[in-house]
């Protein structure tokens, strides 16, 4: 983005930054008809071969779905004014799974999720809200986290189910609840909900507003004025204050109910799942929610949660037994309460009460002996989702399509992926003085991967300003720019990385007339420079001629801080140039003991130049400020919107894709070689004559007989080879005879018949070897013949051996 430069119209200025910052409309506020969802699902992936485990249930799932009919008659039963919970919905094959086994705990290799706030964050960004239909009733479908993942698109269920899964493999106590929640958590608005970054920023601000009290810190004036006359004024002001933030409110909920309209007609009604995280692994503090549309948190007494009808994760099923006519604020999540929680499955891990002593034959007799044989061998049964697998590229992309919009209140938020802009802009925040969002006081953009170190932009609509954050890696080690306008000697404030720069600087404050330095850990003790310039006069430039561009420095200032090696009155404390009188003046240290400081004055001798002496040369005893040179690469940095370029990026990376592409290609050029030396056939025997680089006739004759030669010996062996296993076999057939005919009288008939049959198949053996022997002999000369006129016709030896 190009930095705008000052106006002589605030309009114009306002116009060029709404042309520049134009937000978009949000997406996600309109809700799709009621339509089958299988239908859907293979409109948007096709047809897909799902895995065995999703198609049929396993004999352990068949007998959970029972177990799982049978808990539902009853609770239908004991409670038939309660909404039907969910259990048994159908995945994308339609087959019923048990929601538990719907999850798969995994754990990825992509650091931005090892906590919680990674993951939340990215199942918010990466999947498309798919809202319920209809919103009062739970959904028949659940789809597996791989087919959510790849439609990138989903229900409340399926970014908690995604999301409990995802948080389950990085260790925490996480569920997914079914439950009742406000219609703006339900729908995704957040028009009434102040920006995270906005909150954060407060935050921030509050922090460093306070200021650490020092116990023995010098203590104020006392202020001679009239208490009551303070406290009355006091009081007033905060009147004023409050009636002011009253009609704010007001006028802010006049234009609320004129954007949303009046109450939900459905409050408490509407159909929401969301995760709960319990404390103690992972080091969490306390119990709270996540709303996986969003990916913020929330403590489980927040009003916007209206009420839990079961909760549920990988091991168990759990039915919330507790009033919630008042919301979620006075429910109790200790799962190993039977009271308050009705569980499916008994689990050891959540078992925390203990029945008295007293209550034994309760225990005894108030469960049969199949019953309890069935607590204690069933348990849940093993997740049939396949493993669950995001690719870097998904992390980095996040969004779909790679940009998201998200409108708080008075602000909108847009995302966008990484290279996806050319200026290289990540996020942007647009902040408005109006409820209706129609006229915006500040915008904040965030960069990444820019070559110029640009990390972050604040525009001001207010104060007009603009503030431009760098990171480290800037050669003049700048990390902060205040300006107004990209001229030079305007309003400017450039603070920079003191441990990174030679001088120390610190920061540099400029206006029209004044320049104020300030510095840090120099060995020379200089923390202050204040430079005060003459006004610059018009001057009409002449074509051609060269004129410099210095400003007339008027006054020169500076400051030092103490140095213990040299005693007070050898110290200078400050300096001060006025160039235009040729004065100095000197303000030493003073000594602890003494209440006025040494003072030096030096005046300019008159007439020290004289006629003879020679002009001074500006360009070499005047050193120039860089603030032309910085504006200058600003600019040029603003009109580049050059992106760096990772070496370990294999996508964008168009050197090294280069570089890849020239060592595949130098590698198939060394296999096809490779190849044709294995297929030469004259390849051995040149190289047992040490490669010649000209063939002779004699090489031409030696290479002749040597091929011919190997070959012979090869015909040879073969033969020889076949002949010695043809011997073999009859000599072991004709030992075989002999003991049979030694031993017949006494061999049973099971005997017989063995020998019958080995001397079956040692015939066949015997007959094989001596058809392949009678083929050798009848190919071999006719390989030889073939060999010998393959040498003739070669290319490399036809010329030599032309006439032999």
């Amino acid at each position: 983005m190009e930095v705008l430069e000052e106006s002589n119209e605030d309009d114009e200025y306002k116009d060029n930054l709404e042309d520049e910052v134009r937000p978009k409309k949000t997406k996600f506020m309109v809700l799709a008809p009621k339509v089958d969802q299988l239908e859907v699902l293979k409109s948007e992936l096709g047809t897909l071969n799902y895995p065995t485990s999703y198609q049929q249930n396993t004999v352990k799932e068949d007998l959970m779905l029972q177990y799982a009919e049978n808990f539902r008659r009853q609770y239908v039963y004991m409670y038939p004014d309660r909404k039907p919970l969910f259990l048994n919905p159908l995945n994308e094959c339609r087959v019923q799974k048990f929601v538990s086994t719907t999850l798969r705990p995994t754990l990825l290799k992509h650091e931005e999720l090892y906590n919680w706030e990674g993951c939340a964050q990215f199942v918010s960004d990466f999947l498309i809200v798919d809202s319920l239909d209809p919103v009062f009733d739970v959904p028949d479908y659940l789809f597996s986290p791989t087919t959510v993942l790849k439609r990138q698109k989903g229900n409340c269920f399926d970014f908690s189910n995604l999301l409990c899964s995802l948080l389950l493999g990085t260790g925490y106590d996480a569920y997914c609840v079914s439950g009742y929640a406000v219609k703006e958590m339900c729908l995704v608005d957040e028009t009434r909900e102040i920006c995270p970054l906005l909150k954060e920023s407060e935050l921030v601000k509050k922090d460093q507003d306070k200021q650490a009290v020092k116990k023995y810190a010098v203590k104020p004036v006392r202020e001679l004025r009239s208490k009551f006359e303070m406290n009355q004024e006091a009081q007033r002001l905060a009147e004023k204050e409050a009636e002011e933030e009253r009609r704010q409110k007001e006028l802010e909920r006049l234009a609320d109910l004129k954007i949303k309209g009046t109450h939900d007609v459905m409050h408490g009604l509407r159909v929401h799942c969301w995760v709960l995280v319990l404390a103690g692994k992972r080091e969490v503090p306390e119990n709270f929610f996540i709303d996986p549309f969003t990916g913020n948190s929330y403590k489980t007494t927040n009003e916007k949660f209206l009420g839990i009808e079961s909760i549920w994760n990988q091991r168990n099923y759990w039915v919330n037994m507790q009033d919630c006519k008042f919301g979620c604020k006075d429910v109790a999540f200790d799962l190993g309460d039977p009271v308050r929680w009705e569980y499916m499955l008994p689990d050891t891990d959540n078992s925390l009460l203990a029945f008295p002593e007293s209550y034994d034959y309760l225990i005894d007799e108030g469960f049969d002996d199949d019953e309890k044989e069935m607590e204690k061998i069933f348990d849940m049964p093993p997740s049939w989702i396949q493993e669950i697998n995001i690719p870097a590229k998904d992390i980095e992309t996040r969004c779909p399509k790679g940009e998201k919009i998200i409108q708080y209140k008075k602000a909108n938020l847009e995302k966008y992926a990484p290279y996806l802009n050319v200026d290289g802009m990540v996020m942007r925040l647009i902040e408005y003085e109006d409820i209706e969002c129609t006229s915006f006081v500040k915008v904040t953009e965030w960069y990444s991967n820019r070559k110029d170190m640009l990390e972050k932009i604040e525009r001001n609509m207010r104060t007009r300003t603009i503030i431009e954050y760098f990171k480290n890696g800037r050669s003049t080690a700048v990390k902060k720019h205040i300006f107004r306008s990209s001229e030079p000697e305007t309003d400017r404030t450039l603070k920079y990385i003191s441990q990174l720069r030679v001088d120390g600087l610190v920061s540099r404050v400029e206006n029209a007339t004044e320049m104020t330095e300030r510095f840090k850990d120099r060995p020379d003790f200089l923390i202050y420079r204040l430079t005060t310039f003459a006004k610059r006069l018009r001057k009409v430039k002449l074509p051609g001629a060269f004129q410099l561009n210095y400003r007339t420095i008027v006054k020169i200032t500076e400051r030092f801080d103490r140095d213990r090696s040299k005693p007070a009155n050898e110290d200078v404390a400050e300096q001060v140039f006025l160039i235009t009188q040729e004065h100095i003046h000197l303000t030493y240290h003073r000594e602890d003991d003494r209440i006025t400081a040494l003072k030096r004055e030096f005046i300019l001798p008159p007439n020290l130049l004289q006629k003879d002496d020679q002009e001074v040369n500006m360009e070499q005893i005047v050193i120039t400020f860089e603030i032309r040179a910085f504006l200058k690469d600003r600019a040029d940095e603003r009109k580049a919107n050059e992106l760096v370029i990772s070496v370990y990026d294999t996508e964008r990376n168009e050197k090294a894709k280069e570089h890849r592409k020239e060592q595949k290609r130098l590698e198939e050029e060394q296999r096809m070689r490779r190849a044709e030396e294995e297929l030469d056939y004259l390849a051995p025997f040149l190289a047992r004559l040490g490669q010649p680089r000209r063939i002779t006739k004699k090489i031409a004759m030696t290479l002749r007989n040597d091929c011919l030669m190997d070959m012979k010996k090869g015909l040879i062996d073969q033969a020889n080879r076949i002949q010695s296993r043809f011997e073999k076999e009859a000599q072991e057939l004709q030992s075989k005879q002999q003991w049979y005919q030694q031993n017949q009288i006494s061999m049973t008939k099971e005997d017989e018949q063995a020998y019958l049959a080995y001397c079956s198949e040692a015939m066949f053996r015997i007959h094989i070897f001596e058809m392949r022997l009678n083929k050798h002999k009848e190919t071999a000369p006719l390989k030889y013949l073939a060999l010998e006129e393959k040498i003739r016709k070669d290319p490399r030896l036809a010329k030599k051996l032309k006439n032999c």
